[in-house]
């Protein structure tokens, strides 16, 4: 039988370092006095606890907006062909800011928001409703019994921010209601909005007031945001760029019927919803 030839030694490795055990033992060591990284948590912000809860049955008029439709004291008598979209309940934050939470709930249970229409739609953004002025045009009029609300002027009021879809707000820097209102002495802004997502809004961090959340309903959330709204032609907002400039006021006022719904969205019931236990989980419904 033949014999193998010898094994040749392979030339050294310039690349590969010799491990020694006492080198073994010290890196070993060593990584066991290091603390382990976390791992990254990937997670939503924690929300406040639901003190409060209201609901608001949103509803279609399309006969509203038609030439010959019988004029009525508010929206609601305007309406015999009223469509139902649904309801939405709203949690609200009442350890957070109560001043906004204890007006928007007298507002609810005053039903003082039936018939407010949503008049402002930004597509991917918010809706907008509670406009204060006159009643047959959809607008509303707060009762005489809400508390001066002093968290507008609070920093710590603007604490919570604009994250998701279904965040409800106190309209501040988005807020529509004409200037002889709001210098009004007894002036309560009560304007609301609910962001629609699809993700967060922070252009509205820091300068409205978050005070609660959707609970329940966010595909009528869904079914506002989803109707036509006006836009104007790129040649038109130049043109209104250029008579802002000059100082022209009609600017303003054009401006006002920008985003505005192309179907008649309105608040057609509003209330409070007891609950049996305070600080309730948000995800509770």
């Amino acid at each position: 039988m033949a014999s193998l030839p010898p094994l040749l030694p392979l030339p050294p490795n310039p690349n590969l370092k010799t491990i020694h055990r006492r080198s073994l033992l010290l890196s070993s060591a060593a990584a066991a006095t290091l603390p382990m990284p976390l791992p990254a948590v990937a997670g939503d912000p924690p929300s406040p606890a639901i003190t409060d809860r209201v609901f608001m049955d949103f509803s279609l008029c399309p006969s509203f907006l038609r030439p010959d439709r019988p004029l009525a004291p508010d929206l609601l008598s305007a309406c015999p062909d009223s469509q139902p979209l649904g309801r939405i309940i709203f949690g609200l934050y009442g350890k957070v800011v109560p001043k906004t939470v204890a007006n928007f709930k007298a507002m609810c249970a005053t039903s003082s928001y039936r018939g407010a229409l949503v008049h402002k739609i930004l597509e991917g953004e918010f809706f907008a409703a509670g406009r204060q002025g006159r009643r047959e045009k959809g607008e509303i009029r707060p009762p005489p019994n809400l508390v001066k609300n002093s968290e507008t002027v609070d920093p710590q009021s603007f604490q919570l921010k604009h994250w998701k879809p279904g965040t409800l707000s106190l309209c501040l820097s988005e807020n529509d209601d004409d200037d002889e209102i709001r210098l009004d002495p007894e002036y309560h802004n009560v304007e609301f909005l609910v962001t629609t997502g699809p993700g967060p809004c922070p252009r509205l961090d820091d300068q409205n007031i978050v005070f609660g959340t959707v609970l329940e309903g966010l595909d009528v959330v869904g079914s506002i945001a989803a109707i036509p709204t006006y836009k104007p032609s790129e040649r038109i907002r130049q043109f209104n760029d250029f008579a802002e400039f000059l100082g022209d006021e009609r600017a303003v006022n054009a401006r006002a019927l920008w985003n505005r719904p192309l179907k008649t969205v309105y608040v057609s019931d509003c209330g409070e919803l007891k609950v049996a236990k305070p600080s309730l989980s948000p995800s509770l419904p």
